[in-house]
Parts: structure tokens; C-alpha cells; sequence
């Protein structure tokens, strides 16, 4: 499973404006499958380290209990305007659960340095394994679609 750097370094301009979309707004968009096989969409806030993707949630939180039970996700960035002249972007991957308190109270310093927030003690820590960036965004009177899957290399497609 591709960590965020490796992500990066595969796929640096993708990567890149993932980033770049999620961080514009702090927000994003969480798919994950629910005890019945339905999906389910709940906001969250990614926090991006040079080598991770993290997401933490509060304890007890469906969307938590979601991913403990299956670990698949897909991020996709908080849309903000209907032409995305910004771009949109989807990360998909899998949840990977953290459990030790030296990562977790590293996790609760770098949220604390990004929003002045405290997250406290009780709450579920994952890192994103990441198989797949993809991005979509206006090029003049086309849309460019880039996207990378884990162990191969960045493509590109332009639709009218």
C-alpha cells in the first residue's frame, strides 16, 4: 500500500493538486461503506504531512466504526463552484488504523499547529494507504482528466 509520499513521488503534479484542492478549504468529502453495503458521505478534514495523508475522527463516529469495519475510502475534495474551475480531485485508498500513542499524540501536535484545535485524547487516527489519484479540471473548452493507480504511471485524457 502506496503511503502519501510515494503517491508523490509517482505522481508529483496529480499529487500535487490533490493537495492543493483539499487544502483550499481544510474539508473533504469521505465515502465509506456502511454495515448494510450502503455508502455512505460525511465531511472530514484531511491533514497532509510529507510523508502521510491522516484523517481523524471523533470516537464512536459512524464514519470511524465504518472504516474499522472496512477500510476502503475515497476522498473527494469540497466542491466549490459548479464549473470547477479549480479543479476536483479523488483520492481512494484504505484506511490503516494507528494505535500507537507516540503517532497518535504526533497526529493531535499537528492538528493542534494547523487550526489552533485541540483534538484531546479520545479519538480513532488512520493514515491513508493510497491506490488511486485522480483529478478532473476545465483546459479551455475540454476537461483534462489525470489520474494515477498504484504501481503505474500518471495518464492523462482530454474529453470535449
Amino acid at each position: 500500500m502506496s503511503t502519501w509520499e510515494d503517491a508523490v513521488r509517482a505522481a508529483p503534479a496529480i499529487a500535487g493538486l490533490a493537495r492543493s484542492r483539499i487544502e483550499a478549504t481544510g474539508l473533504a468529502l469521505l465515502a465509506t461503506i456502511r454495515s448494510d453495503g450502503f455508502p455512505r458521505l460525511s465531511g472530514v478534514e484531511p491533514l497532509f504531512s510529507d510523508r502521510d495523508l491522516w484523517l481523524g475522527m471523533m470516537p464512536r463516529s459512524r464514519k470511524a466504526a465504518d472504516l474499522l469495519r472496512d477500510p476502503r475510502l475515497c476522498l473527494h475534495n469540497a466542491t466549490v463552484d459548479k464549473d470547477v474551475k479549480e479543479g476536483d480531485v479523488k483520492i481512494t485508498g484504505r484506511a490503516l488504523v494507528v494505535e500507537d500513542e507516540p503517532t497518535i499524540g504526533e497526529f493531535r501536535d499537528m492538528v493542534k499547529a494547523a487550526s489552533g484545535f485541540d483534538p484531546g485524547t479520545a479519538l480513532h487516527v488512520f493514515r491513508v494507504g493510497v491506490q488511486e489519484l485522480a483529478t478532473g479540471r476545465p483546459g479551455g473548452n475540454h476537461l483534462v482528466i489525470e489520474w494515477w493507480r498504484e504501481g503505474g504511471t500518471p495518464q492523462r485524457l482530454e474529453r470535449t
